[in-house]
C-alpha cells in the first residue's frame, strides 16, 4: 500500500516531525518574504494601505506591481516550499522522491493526464456555460501579451504549486501519520483538515465565508481518496494541476486569490459559500471517483481506506540487524 512507504529509510516519528517542521519553515519563510516584499510597496505607494487596513487583494492592488510579477513571486515560493520537501526526504529520511508519489516502478504519466483531461474539460464546459446563460456576470478581459506571459508563468510553475501541495499532504503527511497511527483513516482525515485549513488564508474564504472551509477539506478527503485507492498521487495531480492551471488562465475575480491576466473576469459573486460547496462535493467528486474506479478496477475500498497498517517485516528485520 501507498502509506507503507512511509516506512522506508528513516522512519521514527521524529524525523516526521522535524522534517514537516522544516518543510513549512521554508515555505513560510519565503511566503513571509513575498508578503514583505508586496506590503513594502503598497506602503510606499500614492494611496498606501497595509494588511491591517485593507485584504490582501487591496494591498496587491495598491502595491501597483503588474499582476503576472506578482503571481510569479506567490507562485516562487512554492519552489521553495518543494526544495525543503526534496531535502528532508533525502537526508533526513535516507529516501528517494518517488516514494513519497507511487508505489510503481516510475510515475504514472498516464494516470496524471487522463485525471487532468477530465479536470481541464469540466472547468472550461462549465464556464463556457456560465458565461453564454449569465454573460452579465462577466467582462472579456483577454490581452495577448500580458496573457501570453501569463501562460509561460503557469505552465513553469502552477506543476510545481500543485507538486508541492500534493506531495506534502498525500505523500509526506498521509505516510508520516500512517507510521504514527498505524491505520489508513486517521492519516486521511488529518491530511484533509490540514490541507483545507491551509486554505483557510485565502482571499475567497473572507470573501464568502468561512463555509468555504468545507470545500477544501471535502477537496482534501477526495484527493485523499483518490491516492489510497489507486496507492500513489498521480490522479490527485492531475486533477489539481488542471484545475489552479486553466481556472489561472481563464477566469479570474477581485476575491481570487490570483489576480490574473486571465481570459474572463467574474464581477459578480455567490449569495453564499453553499453554491461553491454543494455541487462540487455532491456531484464532481463522486462522479470521478465513479469514473477512476471503473477504469482502473479498484478493489478492497473498506481496507484501502480504514484498514490497519502494520510494520512491514522487512522493516522490523533491518531493525534488529542494527
Amino acid at each position: 500500500m501507498f502509506i507503507k512507504q512511509g516506512f522506508k529509510g528513516q522512519h521514527n516519528w521524529t524525523n516526521y516531525l522535524g522534517g514537516g517542521l522544516i518543510i513549512f519553515f521554508f515555505f513560510f519563510m519565503a511566503q513571509s518574504l513575498v508578503g514583505a516584499f508586496i506590503q513594502f510597496k503598497a506602503m510606499n505607494a500614492k494611496n498606501p494601505i497595509s494588511l491591517a487596513e485593507g485584504t490582501f487583494t487591496e494591498v496587491i492592488n495598491a502595491s501597483g506591481l503588474p499582476s503576472n510579477l506578482v503571481i510569479f513571486f506567490m507562485l516562487l515560493s512554492f519552489v521553495v516550499g518543494f526544495g525543503g520537501i526534496y531535502i528532508v526526504i533525502k537526508y533526513a529520511h535516507n529516501r528517494n522522491l518517488k516514494s513519497l508519489i507511487t508505489t510503481r516502478k516510475k510515475m504514472d504519466w498516464k494516470r496524471f493526464f487522463f485525471s487532468f483531461g477530465l479536470m481541464a474539460v469540466l472547468i472550461i464546459i462549465s464556464t463556457v456555460f456560465a458565461y453564454y446563460n449569465n454573460p452579465e456576470d462577466f467582462e472579456i478581459q483577454f490581452q495577448l501579451l500580458p496573457f501570453l506571459i501569463l501562460l509561460l508563468i503557469s505552465l513553469l510553475l502552477i506543476p510545481i504549486q500543485v507538486a508541492f501541495e500534493e506531495i506534502l499532504f498525500r505523500g509526506y503527511l498521509l505516510q508520516g501519520f500512517g507510521v504514527i497511527f498505524k491505520n489508513n483513516w486517521v492519516p486521511w482525515i488529518l491530511t484533509s483538515v490540514f490541507f483545507g485549513l491551509m486554505h483557510g488564508s485565502n482571499p475567497e474564504v473572507a470573501e464568502l465565508g468561512k463555509t468555504l472551509l468545507i470545500y477544501y477539506i471535502g477537496t482534501g478527503l477526495f484527493l485523499g481518496i483518490l491516492t489510497l485507492m489507486d496507492d500513489g498521487i498521480e490522479l490527485a495531480l492531475g486533477f489539481h494541476t488542471a484545475n489552479n492551471l486553466i481556472q489561472i488562465l481563464l477566469i479570474t475575480s477581485d476575491y481570487s486569490i490570483f489576480q490574473s491576466a486571465s481570459i474572463l473576469k467574474e464581477i459578480t459573486k455567490p449569495d453564499n459559500a453553499w453554491q461553491e460547496i454543494v455541487f462540487p462535493l455532491l456531484v464532481i467528486y463522486p462522479l470521478f471517483i465513479l469514473i477512476f474506479s471503473k477504469v482502473y478496477q479498484w478493489k478492497n475500498w473498506k481496507e484501502k481506506l480504514f484498514g490497519k497498517i502494520k510494520t512491514p517485516l522487512k522493516t522490523i528485520e533491518n531493525h534488529h540487524e542494527l
